[in-house]
């Protein structure tokens, strides 16, 4: 790791760390005073945003996307669809309606890394034939993925350690994050809180 990514990863840590903390304190209170708000009601560093955007980027296709797909509430239809594009099936080259909950927990990653460069995405959907394949090539793809229903997306971000990505992931405490610094990503999902 460079001297850079190492003085970065600290500062992300302790900034982290103390954002978490704040942030917990202000839900805890915002609970108390209003007990029929939820934290899942608010995503995390969202509030407060009159728009949400993505910055997202396909290897496998060379394809690149920034788009605006949450506006003053309301998700934008065709911003949902493009990213739906971007994050098909590839090798079947086939689409699922994506959950936006996890659009909108890629949307909190970067917002969480303060980061204007694109989500490079490895995988997003797949179809149930290319779960199989990936599955008899690897033992490390479930075999009832979350990336055939369109809620998971392993992703990786240039010149940011993947140990950053993760912790960025975990102080959200949405769905699942699971680290493979040997293949270098960082995978999300919208299933239940967990990691591995």
């Amino acid at each position: 790791m460079t001297q850079w990514s190492q003085t970065h990863f600290r500062r992300l840590s302790s900034h982290l760390s103390r954002r978490s903390f704040l942030k917990s304190g202000a839900i805890a209170a915002a609970a108390c005073l209003v007990p029929c708000v939820t934290q899942a009601s608010i995503p995390q560093g969202q509030a407060h945003s009159p728009e949400r955007a993505l910055t997202l980027y396909n290897p496998h296709t060379d394809e690149s996307l920034k788009t605006v797909y949450w506006l003053a509430g309301d998700y934008i239809g065709e911003a949902l669809t493009e990213i739906n594009h971007i994050l098909r099936d590839h090798r079947a080259n086939a689409t699922i309606e994506m959950d936006p909950d996890l659009f909108d927990t890629l949307y909190a990653i970067q917002q969480t890394l303060e980061t204007r460069q694109p989500l490079y995405v490895i995988s997003g959907y797949r179809t149930p034939a290319t779960n199989a394949y990936l599955r008899r090539h690897s033992d490390r793809v479930s075999k009832h993925s979350l990336h055939m229903e369109g809620k998971a997306a392993d992703i990786y971000v240039p010149g940011y350690d993947t140990r950053l990505i993760r912790r960025a992931a975990l102080t959200l405490h949405r769905g699942g994050v699971g680290y493979y610094p040997l293949s270098n990503f960082v995978h999300i999902d919208t299933g239940r809180v967990r990691n591995w």
